[in-house]
């Protein structure tokens, strides 16, 4: 549930109250009964993990293929070099 803030018009006293989203904003102060007025205030926001994408996000061990190249650009893919292909030994001749 979210944190609100307000603060009284009549006492100035600031609080804190948890509420749900479906509540109705407080009116008056708890402390002299004065209007409350609703203050917008920063939230914090936190990431964990290494990386914005699902894929990257909370990855315990860095993938080689992410880690090495820049962001937007792709490891170089191995190359395999084929094998010269060898004929096939002809059967011998007999001379009978």
């Amino acid at each position: 549930m979210p944190i609100y803030e307000y603060q009284c018009n009549a006492c100035g006293q600031i609080s804190e109250e948890i509420q749900k989203f479906s509540d109705s904003p407080l009116t008056t102060c708890r402390h002299c009964q004065g209007n409350l007025s609703k203050l917008i205030s920063q939230s914090a926001f936190h990431l964990k993990g290494g990386g914005w994408y699902v894929s990257e996000y909370g990855n315990k061990k860095p993938n080689s293929a992410t880690s090495s190249a820049p962001a937007g650009t792709e490891a170089p893919a191995t190359e395999k070099k084929a094998e010269p292909a060898v004929p096939a030994a002809a059967p011998a001749k007999s001379d009978t």
